[in-house]
C-alpha cells in the first residue's frame, strides 16, 4: 500500500511540476509594455532564467542535478533595450558540441526577452552570464534556478 501511495504522490508532483514549470523562485513581472519589473541585475537574470526554462521545458530536467555532470556550459550574452538577444558566446565548456549547441539554441529560442529596466542598461544593453548544467541525458538546468547538486 505504501508503494502505491508513493507512486501516486510522485505522479502528482510531476503533474504539478509540468503545469507550473520550474518556478522555484517567485516570478518577476513585467509592465504593460513588456519591461521587466526587476529591481536589480540579479532579479532580471532570474526572470530570464525562468523564461529560458519555461520556453525550453522539454529540455529541462526537474530535481537536483546529478553529482557528476555531463557538461557545464557558461554563456555570456547581451540583451538590448528592446529585449533582443544581441550576442552570445561560450565562455567555458568541456567542448561537448551537443550541449554547447543546446545551450546556445535554447537561449536564442527564448528571445526576445522582457525589456530590461532602464536603470540596468549600459550603452543601451545589459551583459549577462548564465551557466547550463547538463545531466547525462542531455537535459539541463540553469544555475540561477537550479537546485543544489546531488552530493552537496
Amino acid at each position: 500500500m505504501k508503494k502505491g501511495f508513493r507512486l501516486l504522490s510522485f505522479c502528482a508532483v510531476l503533474a504539478l511540476a509540468g503545469c507550473g514549470g520550474l518556478n522555484v523562485h517567485e516570478q518577476v513581472g513585467t509592465t504593460a509594455d513588456g519591461t521587466s519589473a526587476a529591481d536589480s541585475l540579479g532579479e532580471y537574470k532570474l526572470a530570464l532564467a525562468q523564461r529560458v526554462s519555461q520556453v525550453n521545458s522539454t529540455h529541462v530536467f526537474i530535481g537536483r542535478p546529478q553529482a557528476l555532470l555531463r557538461s557545464v556550459v557558461v554563456i555570456r550574452y547581451v540583451v538590448d533595450a528592446n529585449g533582443s538577444l544581441v550576442r552570445s558566446e561560450i565562455m567555458r565548456s568541456n567542448r561537448d558540441r551537443v550541449t554547447e549547441s543546446t545551450a546556445l539554441t535554447t537561449l536564442r529560442k527564448t528571445s526576445p526577452f522582457p525589456k530590461p529596466p532602464a536603470a540596468l542598461l549600459r550603452n543601451g544593453r545589459v551583459d549577462l552570464v548564465e551557466t547550463w548544467l547538463f545531466n547525462n541525458d542531455g537535459r539541463f538546468q540553469l544555475r540561477t534556478v537550479a537546485e543544489p547538486q546531488m552530493g552537496e
